[in-house]
């Protein structure tokens, strides 16, 4: 049970990540990741990559620059432009439904303006799913200079599109409905040089 724990990437640029398993019966036509991260890097780094045979960015939350994020589904990408960050923890949702092709991000407990993403597509369900890389291939193929390095927590996948009062639930660590992945309850396997402590402050 990681309540309350954080997973540490010490080093940068870095060749750690850490692998998350997840139980998807079918492929996702919505669904909605979130997590928790604190750095101070400047340079582009991944947050959550999931990789299938065919399409290595099938879902990825990318941060270019300090006052950018990507999502992209299915290797097409949208991007929000946010403030820059004051050296804190930021919180990230981004959501994305098949039938209508919007996409949603959530900026600690924030709405940015909806955008259009891939309707019609399905992620596919046999997924290499990482923290800390960007995969150029299934399961690899990194690039160090996209590698995170700081802290992570909080991290969950559901397979649905969360309500606004769930994705504000999720910013305040509140109760939370079932989850492909759960932060409390996560199946991992860390690569590399990653280290689990408990988080500094709330």
């Amino acid at each position: 049970d990681l309540y309350r724990k954080v997973f540490v990437f010490r080093k940068d640029p870095s060749d750690a990540f850490v692998v998350l398993q997840a139980q998807l019966e079918q492929p996702l036509r919505n669904f909605t990741v979130c997590l928790r991260s604190y750095t101070d890097l400047s340079r582009p780094h991944s947050l959550f990559s999931y990789a299938t045979k065919a399409q290595d960015n099938e879902i990825l939350l990318f941060k270019p620059k300090p006052e950018e994020y990507r999502f992209y589904v299915g290797g097409k990408f949208v991007t929000f432009r946010v403030p820059e960050g004051r050296r804190d923890w930021e919180h990230v949702c981004a959501s994305w439904e098949s039938s209508t092709g919007i996409a949603e991000f959530w900026l600690n407990g924030k709405p940015w303006p909806r955008k259009g993403l891939q309707k019609g597509y399905t992620v596919g369900a046999t997924a290499a799913i990482l923290l800390g890389q960007e995969q150029d291939s299934f399961g690899g193929g990194f690039d160090l200079y996209n590698s995170f390095s700081g802290e992570l927590t909080d991290v969950y996948l559901w397979d649905a599109g969360l309500s606004p009062e769930k994705m504000r639930a999720a910013f305040l660590s509140l109760r939370l409905p079932p989850a492909l992945l759960a932060w409390n309850s996560l199946s991992y396997e860390v690569k590399g040089d990653v280290v689990v402590k408990p988080r500094l402050r709330e």
